[in-house]
């Protein structure tokens, strides 16, 4: 008998055909349904780049038209959304907060819906339920920060896009386009990567029959993991644990005495350097000019520098954001709820896709545990004696 080879983590093991985004290897471009994304950042607004990844064309000016539309009128803040984030404690971390407003938001859309044999919905059902959780997300990062800090609700305007409104709601005034521009690039460049963890998590929901937005909470779990969403906090953590670039040297070299894990830097994917860093790097680099930060880009290049001469290891997308979101205002926790605002359009892109052409996903595993045993005096009734007695046959 051959022993089972296991691939941990699922390492190199293809399980499904997508058409949402691939990395082209030939010239290590993450692609959003065959564009570059870094073509995308430079040249549309995240609504375009929304529409695209749920319907696998860039739209027309009426198509985008009719999108900002929708998601302008959906922006607010929901009574039971805010009631709800208003019963979590304060010092509940803001994943939590997005979790439970998110499943509010799914409980109101599929309520009357009837049996859970049903829980799945159409395609126009969960088109629609994407662009209300897309339109609502903002809404729900922006009041989570302002609670924290003691600020009131802002409420959303509908004469602001996507990204240039979600600043608004976050700080209660209009944003320099320098800024929207770097916010707007950062979440197109977060919004989908394949199958990482969470978007197979929520393929993996799907493909149960469950709803969207079930699979989007499963989602939202997987990504609070600093191992995925969690580390654009991470790399925040270590710069404030640096202080300033002269610092670099030292605190690296007992970071690697201590194999301590350096987030920021490494990727599943990509072995030779992310292709959505030097997007990324571009984008801080004009918010360091804009708030005349030298000091921040001085810091980033000092320990880019350093690791990666020590260890051959480049900077994924989290390293850039991270410093990026900082200078703009954000708070250290809410960058992962950032993170989730830009991939529920890749999350529910992948969700219908899965709904389109569904297979239960249900891997197997070898079994390491004891041999067979019994407990002492059980004597087995009729029926299980049978079913036993089956086994062999079925083998």
């Amino acid at each position: 008998m051959t022993e089972t080879e296991i691939k941990k983590g699922l390492a190199g093991v293809v399980v499904d055909t997508t058409a949402v985004s691939k990395v082209n290897p030939e010239t290590n471009s993450l692609l959003y349904r065959g564009y570059p994304v870094q073509e995308l950042a430079a040249t549309q607004p995240f609504e375009a780049v929304a529409y695209l990844l749920w319907h696998g064309e860039l739209p027309t000016d009426s198509q985008l038209a009719a999108l900002r539309a929708e998601e302008r009128a959906q922006r607010a803040l929901a009574d039971n959304v805010r009631a709800a984030i208003d019963l979590l404690p304060l010092e509940a971390h803001p994943m939590d907060e997005v979790r439970t407003a998110v499943s509010v938001i799914g409980a109101s859309d599929t309520a009357g819906g009837g049996s859970v044999l049903d829980a799945s919905g159409s395609p126009e059902q969960n088109l629609a339920r994407s662009v209300h959780l897309y339109a609502a997300l903002p809404a729900i990062v922006a009041y989570g920060q302002r609670r924290r800090r003691g600020q009131e609700l802002v409420p959303p305007r509908d004469d602001l896009d996507y990204a240039a409104n979600f600043l608004w709601m976050t700080f209660g005034e209009e944003a320099d386009p320098v800024v929207v521009d770097a916010f707007n690039r950062s979440m197109i460049l977060y919004a989908e990567h394949s199958f990482n963890a969470s978007t197979f998590t929520a393929r993996v929901i799907t493909s149960t029959l469950s709803d969207l937005t079930s699979a989007v909470v499963g989602a939202i779990g997987a990504l609070k993991g600093p191992l995925h969403g969690g580390a654009n906090e991470a790399v925040m953590h270590i710069f404030d644990e640096i202080g300033s670039a002269e610092n670099v040297v030292p605190w690296l070299e007992t970071a690697l005495a201590e194999k301590r894990k350096i987030m920021g830097f490494g990727h599943r994917v990509y072995k030779h350097g992310d292709s959505r860093v030097p997007t990324m790097k571009a984008a801080l680099d004009t918010l360091v000019a804009h708030y005349d930060r030298p000091e921040v880009a001085a810091l980033y290049d000092a320990l880019e520098h350093e690791f990666v001469s020590r260890k051959g290891i480049y900077p994924n997308l989290d390293y850039p954001s991270g410093p990026a979101y900082n200078l703009i205002g954000f708070d250290t926790l809410t960058f992962t709820p950032l993170f989730i605002a830009s991939r529920v359009t890749g999350w529910t892109a992948h969700i219908m896709e899965q709904t389109a052409s569904n297979a239960l996903i249900r891997p197997l595993s070898a079994y390491n545990g004891p041999d067979e045993r019994h407990i002492d005096g059980y004597v087995p009734d009729a029926t299980a004696q049978a079913i036993t007695d089956r086994a062999p046959e079925q083998a």
